[in-house]
């Protein structure tokens, strides 16, 4: 990889940046993650609501953390010019994308997605500049 790609590393800190929102967000939609786990599953007892809500907390937050430490990987490889930048980009992409296909799709024991809606959607901002900065750094290798 010869040159800095300016427009790859600049989408990779955007795609950090949603990350860290979508992550965020996590805290500021957990009533509404209540909400969707209470109306699921009607029989539950608060605190099980609240137990469930802390778990998705939980595994958001962790799954947030490792995408923003693969987007400042991916970001100081390129930056350095590394020749498996571009390699480990593509691959973070598809391990996100595998993640958000299954936060929007993957069925809960109640028949319901299990994670609400508005959490697995946000999943999806962080790949539209993955996408492109995956495009943009194997036009550059070519």
């Amino acid at each position: 990889m010869t040159g800095k790609p300016r427009g790859a590393l600049a989408l990779m800190y955007g795609g950090a940046a949603l990350t860290v929102f979508a992550t965020l967000f996590v805290f500021i939609g957990r009533d509404g993650l209540a909400e969707h786990l209470s109306t699921g599953y009607p029989a539950l007892s608060p605190g099980k609501i609240d137990e469930g809500v802390t778990l998705y907390t939980v595994i958001l937050c962790a799954v947030g953390a490792l995408g923003l430490l693969g987007w400042l990987g991916a970001a100081g490889a390129a930056r350095a010019g590394k020749g498996w930048a571009r390699w480990a980009a593509a691959g973070l992409f598809a391990v996100a994308l595998c993640f958000t296909v299954a936060a929007l799709t993957v069925r809960d024991t109640n028949g319901e997605v299990g994670l609400a809606p508005l959490l697995g959607w946000l999943q999806v901002l962080p790949l539209i500049p993955g996408l492109v900065a995956v495009v943009l750094l194997w036009r550059r290798a070519g």
